[in-house]
């Protein structure tokens, strides 16, 4: 029997691209330029599967080269980077990764929160730099108490629950803001973003990307989260209005930031590196080997499983 011809646009976990070359015929995608434009033209008519990632993503231009493209697997939970209508119009299924990553962005979207709240790693380049030794013991300054404080989750999917959980283990009061109140839990829905930020001692950003999104969480949310607040983001970039962040800081005119994603990844404003007051990570929410590990081999089952003849494991 013939084997699919997949199209790979980015290189995943090692034991996924053996896999995948084990069991598909695999051309890579080489990046924009002659290489990539002679690939297309050579293989794209025969292509049946694209694999994929969030970061990677897919758009109608590229579609438009693979006229007999059956199936798109994507490695992420991400969408906004993913022309998922354009795939839908050809009737192409896309699979992508959820279920897999929830605990880990969960567990570090906690991680952070208690990472800016209790000032951790001010704390750590201040005994690295010798001031412990240096100063009076009451010089560092005081952090947040994490437990019994106020939290606000924009968008209570999947992840946004999570991070509820595990909030209920620190006693904190939940509330939450999106486009309509969730069944089934018992969290006080708050319709405005604005009158959620004034209440929240913490605010945690887990809503989906994408144009609907887009700087939601501007100067006026910033203000109403105020000196005292907090802002954690481990949704997508682009929710937040970077630069209104980043005033925000300067100015001290909210608590603090901790932020694993940006609006212009892998670029991150230059001015955020001079402050104290904000926690930066590399986009890590879902990188440990377990989840990695699950993400890669659902990638693998959503090909598996349509090529079998059945429905994907997790379809967009």
């Amino acid at each position: 029997m013939t084997r699919p011809v997949l199209l790979q646009a980015i290189a995943l976990l090692p034991d996924v691209d053996r896999h995948l070359a084990e069991t598909y015929t695999v051309h890579q995608l080489p990046p924009a330029g002659p290489a990539r434009e002679a690939l297309l033209a050579q293989h794209g008519a025969s292509i049946d599967g694209l694999v994929t990632s969030a970061r990677a993503g897919f758009d109608q231009a590229l579609l438009a080269r693979l006229p007999n493209l059956r199936v798109i697997s994507s490695f992420g939970v991400g969408l906004d980077t993913l022309d998922v209508p354009a795939a839908q119009a050809r009737g192409i299924p896309v699979g992508y990764t959820p279920d897999v990553l929830t605990d880990c962005v969960a567990d570090l979207a906690f991680g952070l929160l208690l990472s800016i709240g209790r000032r951790i790693p001010e704390g750590d380049r201040y005994v690295r730099a010798g001031q412990w030794v240096q100063k009076p013991p009451a010089a560092f300054p005081l952090g947040r108490q994490v437990s019994h404080a106020k939290l606000g989750i924009l968008g209570l999917g999947r992840i946004g629950q999570a991070v509820a959980q595990r909030a209920g283990g620190f006693g904190m009061q939940v509330r939450y803001s999106g486009r309509r109140p969730v069944a089934g839990v018992d969290y006080g829905f708050e319709p405005s973003l604005v009158a959620l930020a004034r209440w929240a001692d913490f605010l945690v950003i887990a809503t989906t990307g994408g144009p609907e999104t887009r700087h939601l969480v501007n100067a006026q949310v910033l203000d109403a989260l105020g000196p005292q607040g907090f802002l954690v983001n481990i949704a997508r970039g682009t929710v937040i209005d970077e630069q209104a962040l980043l005033r925000a800081l300067q100015a001290k005119s909210i608590g603090g930031a901790a932020l694993d994603v940006f609006e212009y990844e892998p670029r991150v404003p230059e001015g955020f590196f001079a402050l104290d007051n904000v926690v930066l990570v590399p986009h890590i929410a879902s990188a440990t080997v377990e989840t990695r590990k699950a993400m890669g081999q659902r990638v693998l089952d959503n090909l598996s499983e349509f090529f079998a003849g059945r429905g994907l494991v997790s379809a967009a």
